[in-house]
C-alpha cells in the first residue's frame, strides 16, 4: 500500500440489489492479484460476501473492507449492500469514503435504490464514476441508462467508453479518450485483452461521442477552455486531468460499461479509478467542533495533523471480539498508544490494530492519515464517536441512523436463556444502529424492531446461529410512530405522597408538529432555565419530557416530527420540589399537551417499483388499488412495463407470492422506504381497537 496520500484511493461499491457490485469487487480483486481465482455469487464463494447468511441467500448483508493495488495505486473497497434493508451499512461507509463507484444494469437502469445511494453520496459530497454492467444481457442498453442517470438522478452524466457489441454479442469497449479500442479474452477470463484501432464501422459513433465529451469537460473546466478554443480538441492528458479535476469538483460523472460476470471492462474501469477518483490528499480538510469551546475547526488529512479519526462501523469477529472500524483523518492511531473519546471525556487504549481483508485481518502498528482499518479492545465506544487527541479535543458529526419500520416479539425459550438473548440483543444493537429493542411495559415482551423482514429474518437467524439463542419469535408488524397535527400548551402540577414523602411542582409544556422526517427536539425555555438553575434539576425535566415522547400518548407508539419546550416552573418548597416531581411532571404534562394538539398516527409509505409484462399490468394494478397504493407513473423499459406507486408498508407482507401469483412468475419488484404518512381514519380506529 502506497505510504504517499497522493497513491490511495478510498472507495465503495454502491448500487442497487444485483446489479453486480459483488461481482464487479470480485473481478477487481482477481484482476489485481489479490485473489487468484475469482468467485462468484450464485456459487456462494466470493470474498466479500463471508457471513453465511450472504452466502446461503446470494445478497450482500453487511459492508465488508478489503485493500488491493493496481499500477502503484493503493485501493481500499468497500462493498456496500443493495437491499433497502441493509441501507444503514451504505449510509455509514458513504460517510468516511473519499469516492464511489455506482453500479446500474444494463437493463433495470437506474432503481429505486440506485436513487437512494446516489442521494446519500450527495449527502455527503462523494465524488463518483459510473460503471454500467451486465452488457451481456438481452436488453441491455447503455446510451439509455446514460439518459436516466442524467433525467432520474441529474446527474452530470457523460460515457468516457461506448460497447463493441451488444447483449451476447459484447466484446468489449472504444475508449473515448484514448480513441482506441479494448476487446476481452473470454479464454484467460478476461485477464488478456488487444487494444487497437476502433472498428470502421463504430467510428462515426465515437467520434460524435468523443466530440460531446470534449465539449462538456470544456465548459466545466477554465484550466482547458482557452485550449480547447485554440485547437477545437482536447490531447489524452489534457482530457484526463480536466475530467480528475471535474469528478474530484462533484461536476462530472463519467460513465464506462462492461459485464463482471463476463470479465469484460473491468480493467478499464480501475484505470478509470486511480485515474479519476479523488486521493484523501485531493478532498478538502474534515470539519470537527472543538469540544471545550462548540467551535468549528478544521483537520487537515495529514499524518502530521493532530489524531482525528471516526469510528464508523461495529462488527463482532468470533476469534477476536469486537472489531471497530475506524477512518483515519489526521495524524496516527497507533498500537499501545491512547485515543481521546469525546463522548464519553476517556481515554481508550489501543490494544490491537489490523487492516481488513473481508473477514481476515492483518496486524499493523498504526493506521496513518487516509487510511481505513480496524481496532480490537476499545471499553466504551459507540459507532459514530470520535477517537482523537486529548491535547486539542473534537469530535466529528455522527452518522444518522433511519427509523426502523417494522418490528416482531421475541422471547427466550427458557427463562435460563432471557440474560443470554439480551446481552447476544446488545451486540448486534452495537453492530447495527437501524436494530433496536425494548421491553414493552404492558406486556412484557421483548420487541425488537429492524428495516424490513429480511432484516428482521437476518437478526433472528443471527441471534441463533451466531450467539446460539434458542428464542421464540412472533410475526413481524409495522412500527406505526404517532405525531402532532396542532400545537398546544398546557400547565401541569404533579402533587402526591410517595412513600410518605410529599412531592409537588407544577410545569407548563408547550408541544408543537415539525416538518416530516424532523425527528424530535426536546429542550427548555431560557426562562426556564433562569428559574431553575440547578443543572440535575433540569436534566431530570429533560429525561421526563423524552420518556414521554418514546412512549406516545395513543397506543405507546413513539412520537416523531414534534418539538416539545418545558416553558415555565412553580415551585412550591424547594424540599418537596424534587427530582421525583420534576420529571413525573414533565412527563405527565407532556402527555396533557400532546392529547390536546390532536395526535395521529403516522405509518410508513414504501417507494414500489414493478417490472411485469404488459399483459399483466391490469392484475397488478388492480392488487395495488386493494393495497391501498397510489400509481405514480408508468414507462416502458424495453419490452417490460415499469410501474412506479407508493403503498403503505402494512399491505406488503407477503408481496413477494402475490407478484408471482399474479404474473405466473414473471414480474419482479423492489421497494424502499420513501416517507411517514398519516393513517386513514379507518386505520386509525383499527389499530386503537387492537
Amino acid at each position: 500500500m502506497s505510504a504517499d496520500l497522493s497513491g490511495v484511493r478510498n472507495i465503495g461499491i454502491v448500487a442497487h440489489i444485483d446489479a453486480g457490485k459483488t461481482t464487479t469487487t470480485e473481478r477487481i480483486l482477481f484482476y489485481t492479484g489479490k485473489i487468484h481465482k475469482h468467485g462468484d455469487v450464485h456459487d456462494g464463494n466470493t470474498t466479500t460476501d463471508f457471513m453465511p447468511q450472504e452466502r446461503e441467500r446470494g445478497i450482500t448483508i453487511q459492508s465488508a473492507a478489503i485493500s488491493c493495488e493496481w499500477k502503484g495505486i493503493g485501493i481500499n473497497i468497500i462493498d456496500t449492500p443493495g437491499h433497502v434493508d441493509f441501507t444503514m451499512e451504505v449510509e455509514r461507509s458513504l460517510r468516511v469514503l473519499d469516492g464511489a463507484v455506482c453500479v446500474f444494469c444494463a437493463v433495470g437502469g437506474v432503481q429505486p435504490q440506485s436513487e437512494t445511494v446516489w442521494r446519500q453520496a450527495d449527502r455527503y459530497s462523494v465524488p463518483r464514476i459510473a460503471f454500467v454492467n451486465k452488457m451481456d444481457r438481452m436488453g441491455a442498453d447503455f446510451m439509455r441508462v446514460v439518459g436516466e442517470l442524467r433525467d432520474k438522478l441529474k446527474a452530470p452524466a457523460c460515457p468516457v467508453e461506448l460497447p463493441v457489441g451488444r447483449e451476447e454479442s459484447f466484446a468489449g469497449v472504444l475508449d473515448l479518450i484514448e480513441m482506441k479500442s479494448i476487446l476481452f479474452d473470454d479464454e484467460s477470463e478476461g485477464k488478456k485483452f488487444t487494444v487497437g484501432e476502433i472498428p470502421a464501422e463504430m467510428m462515426d459513433d465515437a467520434l460524435l461521442a468523443r466530440s460531446e465529451l470534449v465539449d462538456m469537460v470544456a465548459d466545466r473546466d477554465e484550466e482547458v477552455m482557452e485550449t480547447y478554443l485554440e485547437k477545437g480538441d482536447l490531447s489524452a492528458e489534457e482530457l484526463k486531468g480536466a475530467i480528475r479535476r471535474l469528478v474530484i469538483a462533484g461536476s462530472f460523472v463519467p460513465v464506462l460499461c462492461g459485464t463482471s460476470l463476463r470479465d469484460k471492462g473491468v480493467q478499464p474501469l480501475l484505470d478509470a479509478i486511480c485515474s479519476y477518483l479523488p486521493s484523501p490528499a485531493d478532498r478538502p480538510p474534515v470539519e470537527a467542533t472543538d469540544l471545550k469551546s462548540g467551535e468549528k475547526v478544521t483537520r487537515e488529512q495529514k499524518a502530521s495533523e493532530l489524531l482525528t479519526s471516526l469510528v464508523f462501523k461495529i462488527a463482532t469477529d468470533p476469534y477476536v471480539g469486537k472489531l471497530f472500524f475506524v477512518r483515519v483523518y489526521g495524524g496516527a492511531l497507533k498500537k499501545g498508544a491512547n485515543a481521546f473519546n469525546p463522548r464519553t471525556k476517556k481515554r481508550e487504549r489501543i490494544m490491537k490494530i489490523v487492516r481488513l481483508f473481508a473477514d481476515d485481518q492483518i496486524e499493523v502498528d498504526e493506521l496513518k492519515a487516509g487510511d481505513i482499518g480496524a481496532v480490537v479492545g476499545l471499553k466504551d465506544c459507540t459507532t459514530g464517536d470520535t477517537l482523537c487527541s486529548e491535547m486539542k479535543p473534537c469530535y466529528l458529526e455522527r452518522i444518522t441512523s433511519p427509523q426502523p419500520v417494522m418490528f416482531m416479539a421475541i422471547e427466550p425459550k427458557s427463562s435460563a436463556d432471557k440474560d443470554k438473548l439480551v446481552e447476544s440483543m446488545k451486540a448486534l444493537a452495537a453492530e447495527d444502529p437501524t436494530c433496536q429493542f425494548r421491553e414493552d411495559e404492558e406486556t412484557g415482551q421483548t420487541i425488537l424492531s429492524g428495516m424490513g423482514e429480511l432484516h428482521l429474518e437476518i437478526l433472528v437467524d443471527r441471534l441463533k446461529r451466531e450467539f446460539k439463542c434458542a428464542a421464540n419469535v412472533g410475526k413481524p408488524m409495522v412500527s406505526y410512530c404517532e405525531t402532532l397535527t396542532s400545537s398546544a400548551s398546557k400547565k401541569f402540577t404533579f402533587d402526591r405522597e410517595l412513600g410518605g414523602k410529599r412531592h409537588a411542582v407544577t410545569l407548563t409544556v408547550e408541544v408543537s408538529p415539525l416538518e416530516r422526517s424532523q425527528g424530535r427536539k426536546v429542550s427548555l425555555s431560557r426562562e426556564f432555565i433562569a428559574a431553575v438553575p440547578d443543572k440535575q434539576l433540569q436534566s431530570c425535566v429533560l429525561q421526563g419530557l423524552e420518556d414521554g415522547v418514546a412512549t406516545g400518548v395513543l397506543a405507546r407508539y413513539p412520537m416523531t416530527d414534534v418539538e416539545v419546550k418545558c416553558t415555565g416552573v412553580e415551585i412550591v418548597d424547594p424540599e418537596i420540589s424534587d427530582e421525583i416531581a420534576f420529571r413525573s411532571a414533565a412527563m405527565m404534562g407532556f402527555r396533557e399537551a400532546a392529547e390536546a394538539a390532536a395526535p395521529e398516527f403516522l405509518e410508513p409509505i414504501m417507494r414500489l417499483e414493478i417490472t411485469t409484462p404488459p399483459e399483466g399490468v391490469g392484475e397488478v394494478l388492480g392488487d395495488l388499488n386493494a393495497r391501498r397504493g397510489t400509481v405514480l407513473n408508468m414507462d416502458m423499459r424495453a419490452d417490460m412495463q415499469v410501474i412506479h406507486a407508493r403503498v403503505p408498508l402494512a399491505k406488503m407482507f407477503g408481496y413477494s407470492t402475490a407478484i408471482r401469483s399474479l404474473t405466473k412468475g414473471r414480474a419482479s419488484y423492489s421497494m424502499e422506504t420513501d416517507s411517514f404518512d398519516i393513517v386513514p381514519a379507518a386505520v386509525r380506529e383499527e389499530i386503537l381497537s387492537r
